[in-house]
């Protein structure tokens, strides 16, 4: 059975309305209620989802965007399986920063899925992983556009 790792980046495209790929993660979601497919996120990136969805509810005027981003989590909980960092996983992540130079939630997201043996899922290639990309091939990662449902 297929198992990724989502970054907060392909999390956060199921509660944006318009995303160009808001449909592919609401597939995988499904997949994964259907028990088809694995998802998992490790707590780092439950932290980033917090911060980051309660910003975007809030410029939607949402009248309780920490609530709401409490219950977003909740609702990925439901869907994906929560892996705690622990110190192999940090410490990985802290190998990974130092020798790809990308940001550390990422890092966290890489440690976690060779810690589960799952691929990374990211949206898309970001600005600062262009110079490592090679690198991050090896490391199994994916992108959003590359995921066939």
């Amino acid at each position: 059975m297929e198992k990724l790792v989502l970054d907060t980046s392909v999390l956060i495209e199921y509660i944006l309305l318009r995303s160009p790929y808001r449909l592919l993660v609401t597939k995988l979601f499904e997949k994964a209620l259907a028990k088809k497919l694995e998802l998992y996120v490790n707590t780092v990136t439950l932290s980033e989802i917090l911060y980051v969805a309660s910003r975007i509810y809030r410029a939607a005027g949402v009248e309780d965007p920490n609530r709401e981003s409490l219950d977003f989590i909740e609702w990925i909980k439901s869907r994906a399986r929560v892996v705690n960092i622990d110190e192999n996983i940090a410490l990985r992540a802290g190998e990974l920063k130092k020798q790809l130079r990308i940001a550390l939630p990422d890092c966290y997201v890489i440690a976690t899925a060779e810690y589960v043996n799952a691929t990374p899922l990211f949206k898309t290639l970001e600005e600062e992983m262009k110079p490592v990309i090679s690198n991050l091939r090896r490391l199994g990662i994916k992108f959003l556009d590359e995921i066939k449902i």
